[in-house]
């Protein structure tokens, strides 16, 4: 697989401009388990599938809290997100030691965006082969972000990443006007029915392989919003909200699977 010698290290770049190392790991997101991101006026909800390596195995933690304000979700290779998120944490707690207060989202989106970014031009470094959905809230409300192994971060509105997530994205794009003005409940229902549209048909969400991260502001008298805790729903917890989306998805239009085969297993 090798492409004239262009791709023996990450700051070399090929004729046509490409560096191949970082596209290889944009490879490794895409073959770990879809995760879905959505954002509304008062919430940001964070949703997963998880893997287990072998039958006597765990499921692999795919939504992670890093602060109160502050929720991740991993695609790719568990353990260079572990990394990701342990400075996320570093930068975090500096934050209230310093200045008594939150790190700003943005400010922490774009401090793990350089990290990736330096190993593209230092030799005997390499790209960070996960992918990250950012999701948190700020003095403007929530907000949901995203992480490439190339160390660009942008804000989305909704996204998926991962194997198997185009027909996650199409069916976020098909209801993207509906996000805005949604409530909790009804962005998370959103999230599950794109997480379900991933999926082969011989497959269903169940509570071992869902996780739901929630975060949000809610009203607080005369003040703009309160922040609501970042909040995991996982294992037993996530039953009621499969529930009620499956309840709600009886009467719309059946679920389609994309089209190809299974990816190999990369979340461990």
């Amino acid at each position: 697989m090798f492409r004239n010698n262009y791709d023996n290290d990450a700051v070399t770049f090929s004729p046509q401009g490409r560096i191949f190392q970082v596209e290889y790991a944009q490879e490794a997101v895409k073959q770990g388990s879809v995760v879905v991101g959505l954002v509304s006026k008062t919430h940001a909800v964070l949703v997963a599938l998880k893997r287990n390596a072998e039958e006597l195995s765990s499921y692999q933690k795919k939504v992670i809290g890093v602060d109160d304000h502050l929720g991740v979700a991993i695609a790719g290779l568990a353990s260079d997100a572990r990394v990701l998120l342990n400075f996320m944490k570093q930068q975090s707690l500096a934050s209230k030691m310093t200045y008594g207060r939150p790190i700003p989202l943005e400010r922490v989106v774009n401090q793990i965006g350089d990290r990736a970014q330096t190993n593209t031009q230092q030799y005997g470094k390499r790209p960070y082969g996960v992918g990250l959905l950012v999701a948190g809230v700020d003095e403007t409300g929530p907000h949901l972000f995203e992480f490439v192994p190339s160390g660009m971060t942008q804000e989305m509105l909704a996204c998926a990443i991962g194997g198997r997530s185009q027909m996650a994205r199409t069916y976020l794009e098909r209801h993207l006007d509906e996000f805005e003005n949604a409530t909790k409940d009804e962005l998370i229902k959103h999230g599950l029915r794109a997480l379900k549209e991933s999926m082969s048909q011989d497959k269903e969400l169940t509570v071992e392989n869902t996780s739901v991260g929630i975060i949000g502001t809610v009203a607080d008298g005369k003040r703009k919003g309160k922040v609501e805790s970042f909040k995991l729903y996982d294992g037993p917890d996530v039953g009621p909200l499969l529930e009620a989306s499956a309840e709600s998805a009886d009467s719309g239009e059946p679920a389609t699977a994309e089209a190809g085969g299974e990816s190999m297993d990369v979340d461990s």
